[in-house]
């Protein structure tokens, strides 16, 4: 159990690294969009590619941001029943979906979106839009947004494990911040 805690605060690490970095890429879409709407109203133009690099920088945000939210608890879920449930319980439902919901779906979606990138890659293929972008890079964040989302999977339902096996606290009292210091703490 040992390892595969320090597996999962590892994992954590690195979607936690990737959240912070999903900030920046924030404010690079806001500060995309406020260009190409100030460009667009004083000058009366407008560029494909502008519009399109909007469009992936929240791709990427949507979708390398799920294993970071994953990782803070800030998925949708029914918190109604789901928040007054036992400690116990809930870590017997957010098991019990890791592995027979999640992880199954994440785990299909990354499979199948891989040869949807490689053939767009290897044609190089553009946009319909006059003056798009290549589309293999937006494509390429589908496989890679569902693998973070697997690996905080696979952490989550090791702590769900080390909590039911007492070894760690309830993973869901810890909302502000990755269970890294809670981590090292049950590993010594």
């Amino acid at each position: 159990m040992t390892v595969l805690l320090r597996l999962s605060g590892q994992i954590d690490r690195l979607n936690e690294r990737v959240g912070h970095t999903i900030y920046w890429l924030i404010l690079v879409a806001v500060i995309v969009s406020a260009g190409n709407a100030t460009v667009r109203y004083v000058l009366d133009t407008s560029s494909n590619a502008w519009l399109e690099l909007q469009w992936y920088l929240f791709s990427a945000v949507f979708l390398l941001g799920a294993g970071y939210t994953l990782l803070h608890n800030e998925h949708v879920r029914i918190d109604l029943i789901f928040g007054r449930l036992p400690a116990r319980k809930r870590a017997w439902i957010d098991l019990f979906g890791g592995v027979f919901f999640l992880l199954p779906m994440a785990i299909v979606i990354m499979v199948l979106s891989w040869p949807l990138f490689v053939e767009s890659y290897f044609r190089h293929e553009m946009s319909a839009d006059a003056g798009g972008l290549l589309r293999w890079p937006a494509k390429l964040l589908i496989p890679i947004g569902f693998l973070l989302l697997i690996l905080q999977g696979v952490s989550e339902i090791i702590k769900r494990v080390g909590f039911l096996r007492g070894r760690i606290a309830d993973p869901h009292e810890r909302h502000d911040h990755p269970l890294a210091e809670e981590l090292k703490g049950a590993l010594q």
